[in-house]
């Protein structure tokens, strides 16, 4: 393959020859665009399931969890995932490797040193802000800094003092017509979007029926004192009713109540959710296979039981700091703030969470690998049927204003009624 040439003493990644440097340059390139691929695809899973059986649930680990990144509001930017663009930088890579020239090879490491920018600040914001770390995000960030290293080390103007001209040299005709191709790209992601989000109107349709067909379980035999949301006095009286097994170490758990926010407003007076405390940590003997799972779960479970008469606000207090929710000097600040200081030390509440953690093996197996039905965070009895992990907002809504529907006699005729109509097309 022709190349053009550069002097023999200049140092290349990509022009002179396939030598190991370019067939890793290659390499690294093809795995950022996997990386990205797996991204998007578990973008749209965690997003749009289609089934109720492919919710999200918290069953890897606390702080390795792609649902948070999926769930985050920067996982995708006008509607066009994050993962597409880190798939067109990876193929600029791979193409500069089988089409080499100088001014591909510049363009290339300039994107790898604005890429190396992007890879630093998300990778801190999902650390500090998220709380936990996407293992298919790791894996691009990793091909993304192996890139810039050989770039670095062995990318054409190595030798040019100026740090700017030896980053920044890229070719601005290259550059316009990359932008018109990821241009036409993404503009093709947001149609692609927008078809999944019309579509969820008849996903929603089959999860209402997907639901009913759920076989009846009962409530627990004990059913926890800490409500989030309460209409009725009496549990049963309310046309919604949920126990939410509940860790809040989880980031699924977040994802699901900031859903039920938005419910409880739509579905004012008719909701009832009792929250079933469930921490995945070592005083949860339901799942002593997860009993390492969420690391200082069960003292946060304490502190924020501690309380009842303001568990909703500890609740909601909880989920809207979810970042700060392993940091001591923050947990002792919300101990003070509810008075809770001392409930990780008091026997009585420990044995009644405790008691509220043992309902979780009532329920038969759901899966091989546990003994118990409640195995993960969140899981949902909705109306006397379960529900593990996470559903979005438009599959719950259309569930509850089925339930209402039931409640007040209405016929099941009426599914098409529980969800919303579908975007029409503008002509």
């Amino acid at each position: 393959m022709a190349t053009n040439p550069v002097p023999h003493a200049a140092r290349t990644l990509t022009l002179d020859g396939w030598k190991l440097r370019r067939a890793l340059s290659f390499l690294f390139g093809l795995g950022m665009i996997v990386a990205s691929v797996m991204t998007i695809r578990h973008y749209f899973l965690a997003n749009y399931p289609k089934t109720i059986f492919t919710g999200s649930f918290c069953d890897i680990s606390a702080f390795f969890n792609c649902d948070s990144s999926a769930f985050s509001e920067i996982s995708a930017v006008f509607g066009i995932p994050l993962g597409l663009f880190g798939a067109f930088l990876g193929s600029l890579f791979v193409l500069g490797t089988i089409f080499p020239s100088p001014a591909f090879e510049r363009t290339n490491k300039s994107l790898s040193l604005l890429n190396l920018a992007g890879v630093l600040f998300l990778g801190l914001y999902s650390v500090l802000h998220l709380g936990s770390l996407c293992l298919l995000c790791s894996g691009f960030y990793l091909f993304s800094i192996l890139s810039f290293i050989l770039f670095a080390v062995y990318g054409i103007d190595h030798d040019v003092r100026n740090p700017l001209f030896r980053w920044v040299r890229p070719s601005v005709k290259l550059l316009a017509v990359f932008a018109v191709i990821a241009a036409v790209l993404g503009y093709s992601m947001i149609l692609y979007h927008n078809a999944r989000k019309d579509a969820q109107t008849g996903t929603s349709v089959n999860i209402v029926k997907q639901f009913f067909e759920l076989p009846k379980v009962a409530w627990p035999s004990f059913l926890s004192p800490y409500w989030s949301v309460k209409s009725t006095e009496k549990f049963e009286d309310a046309p919604i009713r949920i126990v939410e097994y509940t860790d809040f170490m989880c980031p699924d758990c977040l994802y699901l109540s900031q859903q039920l926010e938005k419910l409880k407003k739509d579905f004012a007076g008719k909701l009832n959710v009792v929250i079933q405390l469930f921490p995945l940590d070592a005083c949860n003997a339901v799942v002593p296979e997860k009993g390492n799972l969420h690391p200082g779960a069960c003292e946060l479970t304490y502190l924020a039981a501690g309380n009842l008469a303001r568990f909703p606000e500890i609740h909601d207090d909880l989920w809207a700091h979810f970042a700060q929710r392993k940091d001591a000097a923050w947990r002792k600040a919300l101990a003070e703030k509810y008075g809770t200081a001392n409930a990780p030390n008091d026997p009585a509440l420990k044995e009644l969470i405790q008691k509220i953690i043992n309902t979780g093996a009532e329920y038969e197996k759901t899966s091989d690998k546990f003994s118990h039905g409640i195995r993960s965070t969140p899981t949902m009895i909705i109306n006397n049927r379960m529900i593990i992990g996470t559903l979005p907002y438009d599959h719950l809504k259309a569930i509850f204003q089925a339930l209402v529907e039931e409640s007040a006699g209405g016929p099941k005729k009426f599914i098409e009624n529980w969800v919303e109509p579908a975007r029409k097309k503008k002509k």
